[in-house]
């Protein structure tokens, strides 16, 4: 049909190749939507056509090397994906299988999470315990060279494959650093990196910490499960830290899944775009599994995607107060969509919108409570002397004195490490200690009878006596 409509001023390959053209966007439109037959399928436009195959014929016919047919029109195709937006791409056989092993959780390589922005690649986080994070790459910089290969301009599937790999081989990444005068460079082993999606511990006994470093396809039960024991463990657990810094997404069920772990029903997120199919709404079940323990969700400026679904539903139903710094902003959902069976597109198809119907496209999630990632020192030394220390304090008739004081001494020291090695884990739990409290807190105890006739006289120190 296409082909008949056609002027006969283009030539019988240029009248081909349109009707190739046509059949494909036809065929691309029915695998969008395989149940429901596209409604707005339009003309292709004859003029801008015939640029294409003017200027095809002249890359055919005239290029310094010979490219046959298929691979030039894979070269178009990545070129019309590859302007769209920074996170649609063509996938090739390679790419799609990338793709596949990252969802899964395991694949070889430096271990860096990177989106394309202006023609430069940025670091949207490093993987927690790769070489790229354990060297030092950070947040936010942007990858010049790759093995001495500059990387401006380069399809960022390419960068990608340049930098994964089998393990143990080397690879110098070079990046530029907002704050740094130099570029500086990372000499690094290649690795297996195998991504731990949930990883757990506890604070201060009662406190339990959350990290999720990715959502993959078992996140959400596995967050589920890491809750349940806990509990089970510790009933008198006070309160949750789930920690979304440098997350850069993944499933976005997994994500679902995660808020519906502290949710007792209600919209997690709903998404919009041109297809109907795109038009989706995801909803929490009822029960909380926490059962409305206190909840502070960390996020910052490598939180994207899916981390930010959690953290919006979160804020947006109240049920978590949002500490850290401003997340990334990726407010947009990817369809891989397959082409055949080796090959994909991974194509923006909708955009996504948290219950109270904010969109978080290049705008990200603003915490409740604003907190810097800085290095902090205490002023006050570990040591310092109280009354407990001194020599024939009285007791308190509840326990040893020895043991009192080894006790209150780790305590200051636990408080002091994590504040020196994470100041914003350290003000997350100190605001679940306070939400503890008043959530919790209780009438004060009667006050002691006091005989008559005998009044107290404060006990006074020559430090507090006037001079």
């Amino acid at each position: 049909m296409f082909v008949a409509a056609l002027p006969r001023i283009i030539s019988t390959r240029s009248l081909l190749l349109t009707g190739l053209l046509g059949t494909f966007v036809l065929a691309f439109n029915a695998a969008a939507d395989e149940k429901k037959p596209v409604v707005e399928t339009g003309l292709l436009p004859l003029e801008e056509l015939r640029t294409f195959t003017r200027v095809y014929d002249h890359v055919r016919n005239g290029y310094v090397d010979k490219i046959d047919d298929a691979q030039l029109l894979e070269y178009a195709i990545k070129g019309m994906i590859a302007e769209l937006d920074p996170h649609s791409a063509y996938l090739d056989k390679e790419a799609f299988a990338d793709l596949q092993a990252s969802t899964s959780g395991e694949f070889g390589g430096v271990g860096l999470e990177v989106s394309l922005e202006e023609g430069f690649v940025k670091v949207v986080t490093p993987i927690d315990d790769s070489p790229s994070a354990k060297a030092g790459v950070m947040a936010g910089d942007i990858v010049t060279r790759i093995d001495d290969n500059p990387v401006k301009g380069m399809d960022l599937n390419k960068a990608i494959n340049m930098m994964r790999g089998p393990k143990n081989t080397p690879i110098k990444i070079t990046v530029m650093r907002e704050g740094a005068d130099q570029p500086l460079e990372f000499n690094l082993l290649r690795d297996i990196i195998k991504v731990q999606s949930v990883r757990t511990r506890s604070l201060d006994d009662d406190y339990f910490y959350i990290r999720i470093a990715q959502f993959q396809l078992d996140t959400g039960k596995d967050t589920a499960l890491k809750l349940r024991e806990q509990l089970k463990k510790n009933p008198g657990t006070k309160g949750v830290i789930l920690d979304l810094r440098n997350n850069p997404g993944g499933v976005l069920q997994a994500s679902v899944e995660v808020v519906d772990a502290f949710l007792d029903g209600g919209q997690v997120v709903y998404t919009q775009g041109r297809l109907d199919n795109s038009n989706s709404s995801y909803k929490a079940e009822a029960g909380d599994i926490t059962n409305g323990l206190p909840l502070v969700v960390l996020i910052n400026d490598g939180s994207a995607s899916a981390s930010e679904i959690v953290a919006g539903a979160l804020q947006d139903h109240k049920r978590a107060v949002i500490m850290g710094t401003r997340s990334f902003g990726k407010g947009s959902v990817q369809s891989v969509i397959p082409i055949s069976n080796d090959r994909a597109v991974k194509l923006t198809t909708a955009l996504y919108y948290t219950p109270n119907g904010r969109s978080i496209q290049a705008q990200g999630i603003e915490p409740d409570v604003d907190v810097e990632r800085v290095q902090i020192a205490s002023i006050q030394q570990s040591s310092a002397t109280t009354e407990a220390d001194l020599a024939r304090h009285l007791g308190n008739g509840k326990g040893g004195k020895e043991s009192n004081r080894k006790e209150r001494e780790q305590k200051r020291l636990s408080s002091a490490e994590l504040l020196k090695e994470d100041n914003q884990l350290h003000e997350a739990l100190n605001l679940l200690k306070g939400l503890h409290i008043f959530i919790k807190a209780s009438p004060l105890p009667a006050a002691p009878e006091i005989a008559p006739n005998i009044v107290l006289q404060p006990e006074t120190t020559p430090e507090d006596s006037p001079q």
